[in-house]
């Protein structure tokens, strides 16, 4: 039977981690044209074109957002940068015929040891290292991960913070440039772009790593080390401060700022958590694992964060049409739901 220390062995090889890293542009760029193709094959026929634009768009400057979000938020935050694939293979490379040179060993591991210098081990692999035997050794292959300390956990919240909120911009300025080159009145659908991606931001990222983060300190200044532990107060943390404070907090920046800001007479609303605003929560799981000192879902920030991108790209307020003000009229003009639940159809008031 695999032990859990195999899996976790596993996730955190740093061959792994940079191979994921190199790739996720790919994977991005994948699932942005699956979902591009989705969002036009749902659209009536006379819509698509515009639609699939618009998507296009919004899509392209999450993605792009979201792949330099790594160098952006490193350079802003002064943190060191992740090893390239080239440094970490000529690492292993040496710690492997180090090992080999010291120590005989059978045909089985001899093998396993001359595939480390270049390759992802299997979990069954990587479990004949997980022994006594092999311990000092596979530790120096794949790091142990270390609990970030009270002096370091500002800089990391700081670090994933500037991380997330490359893509909610990136995603905000491709929905008002998709607008702009489709929409007569596309001054009137900002505040909805800025209003989801303050939401997005301060209810999915911001105050779920400031609940993490506080959650940690009072965790450490209590000396509780255990890793269960400080995933369960971390996670308690997010629900108080993200769901529930980040929420209200947009909401009420939306209502006193930003409508009056842009509108002219604007409508008081309130943005309510759905089931999939839970489901993006995935990226608090990126959080808990980072301060917990787990490395192997940072490759994932950049997916993870783009959801919450494109989703105030396309203004979500909810799966229902939202009123708003006309820039030359006062009467109301029916805002189109550009939710994934409605496909980009535009729905009348």
């Amino acid at each position: 039977m695999i032990r859990i220390s195999t899996i976790g062995k596993y996730l955190d090889q740093p061959v792994l981690t940079a191979k994921l890293n190199k790739n996720m542009p790919l994977f991005l760029a994948g699932g942005s044209a699956l979902f591009l193709a989705e969002q036009i094959y749902k659209t009536p026929e006379g819509e698509k074109k515009k639609n699939g634009l618009k998507s296009l768009i919004v899509l392209g400057a999450t993605g792009l957002s979201a792949i330099n979000a790594p160098k952006i938020a490193a350079f802003v935050t002064k943190k060191a940068a992740a090893k390239p694939l080239a440094e970490i293979l000529q690492n292993n490379k040496f710690l492997v015929e180090e090992y080999l040179k010291n120590n005989t060993f059978g045909k089985e591991i001899t093998k396993i040891l001359e595939k480390a210098k270049t390759k992802i081990l299997s979990i069954k692999e990587i479990d004949k290292l997980n022994t006594p035997e092999h311990k000092t050794f596979l530790d120096k292959l794949v790091p142990p991960p270390e609990n970030v300390q009270a002096k370091d956990l500002f800089k990391e919240i700081g670090w994933l913070s500037v991380y997330g909120a490359v893509p909610v911009a990136g995603g905000i300025i491709g929905g008002i440039t998709a607008d702009k080159i489709t929409e007569k009145n596309w001054k009137s659908r900002i505040p909805n772009k800025i209003n989801e991606g303050i939401y997005q931001y301060l209810a999915n990222i911001f105050m779920c790593n400031i609940g993490a983060g506080a959650a940690l300190g009072i965790l450490e200044k209590l000396n509780i080390k255990s890793k269960a532990a400080r995933c369960i107060g971390m996670t308690a943390g997010i629900i108080l401060t993200g769901i529930v404070g980040g929420s209200a907090a947009a909401n009420y920046i939306g209502d006193k700022i930003i409508n009056p800001l842009i509108l002219k007479n604007p409508k008081k609303e309130t943005r309510t958590p759905e089931l999939v605003d839970i489901g993006l929560h995935s990226d608090d799981i990126a959080t808990v694992s980072l301060l917990s000192g787990l490395k192997w879902i940072e490759p994932s920030l950049p997916l993870l964060y783009s959801i919450s991108g494109y989703r105030a790209g396309i203004g979500y307020r909810n799966d229902k049409a939202q009123p708003v003000h006309n820039e030359s009229a006062d009467e109301l003009s029916c805002q189109p739901d550009y939710s994934q639940k409605a496909h980009f159809l535009r729905h009348e008031c």
